[in-house]
């Protein structure tokens, strides 16, 4: 029975100690969510307004000889997947992986770029072909490390490597609601960057009054060709900061769940504890009076 004792008290203490780490790290991830939401939520509305009009640019444009706007017979296809490096954040690196799984046709006709050491990790493990990774990033991104992929990754469609690139990230909706996304950057269509439907009636068809007539200040073709490298840099970064915060909050999230679920255990140990003790005492007490009575 002492040993039971000894044994919970052991259980006792070791899940104490995965609490106040736990604890530790929930008080980590909401201070770095703070900084991350406030960044993702004061971008958020340039990064939406500019797919937007970049859709409506397009869509007036017409027919142009841009390289990144030509469709063509799709053989391979490239993916630009944004996780974590490090884990404990729930199913935030489960759900971007597995949302790119489940689009992908065919595993050797998929290329894949990876922000993240869980996204590398996830997909060097299934054999995919990892052209790129970039790791260390993921919770701090910079407009330079969105360049830097987006230039290796705009390079390669220029150059037939593939037919199409997407984008895999997880949008930051609240602390405890982030939705993993897929999102085609390239070859850009009108149609792969309309808007979302709008709550007021009409609002869409009054802006798209507004900018059916169009004057090109250089060439239709100069311009795009301009725009389009900086939209899908803008996009990249757009999409890695939503994934930083998406991460924190999934985090914090996660190590809330943990250290609730840490407390109820040692709550259920505490009372299993008391039990084992009182049964123990009683047990001794119960030997101390039959010895005394034995030698009446």
């Amino acid at each position: 029975m002492a040993e039971n004792v000894q044994d919970i008290k052991r259980r006792i203490k070791s899940v104490n100690s995965t609490k106040q780490i736990t604890h530790a790290m929930e008080l980590v991830a909401s201070a770095k969510l703070r900084k991350s939401r406030e960044l993702a939520e004061g971008r958020r509305p340039y990064f939406e307004a500019m797919i937007e009009s970049m859709g409506r640019i397009v869509e007036k444009s017409g027919n142009t000889r841009n390289i990144y706007m030509k469709q063509r017979e799709v053989k391979k296809v490239a993916y630009i997947v944004i996780t974590g490096d490090k884990g404990l954040a729930g199913g935030y690196n489960v759900n971007v992986a597995k949302l790119v799984e489940d689009h992908v046709a065919n595993k050797e006709d998929a290329v894949i770029y990876t922000v993240g050491s869980r996204g590398r990790d996830h997909f060097r493990n299934r054999y995919y072909d990892i052209q790129g990774e970039y790791l260390g990033i993921s919770e701090r991104p910079t407009f330079f490390n969105a360049k830097e992929i987006t230039g290796v990754v705009m390079e390669g469609f220029k150059n037939g490597d593939y037919d199409e690139v997407y984008i895999a990230y997880t949008k930051f909706v609240s602390t405890i609601a982030q939705h993993a996304q897929l999102m085609k950057l390239l070859p850009i269509s009108a149609e792969d960057l309309k808007p979302e439907e709008k709550d007021i009636a009409g609002e869409v068809a009054v802006i798209d009054s507004e900018l059916t007539i169009m004057a090109y200040e250089p060439e239709p073709e100069e311009l795009l060709g301009l725009l389009i490298p900086n939209f899908v840099s803008s996009t990249v970064y757009g999409s890695m900061i939503e994934s930083a915060a998406s991460e924190q909050g999934a985090r914090r999230t996660a190590m809330e769940s943990a250290t609730t679920n840490a407390n109820e255990m040692i709550d259920g140990l505490t009372l299993k504890y008391n039990r084992v003790r009182q049964a123990a005492i009683t047990q001794e007490i119960s030997e101390i009076v039959g010895g005394a009575e034995a030698l009446r």
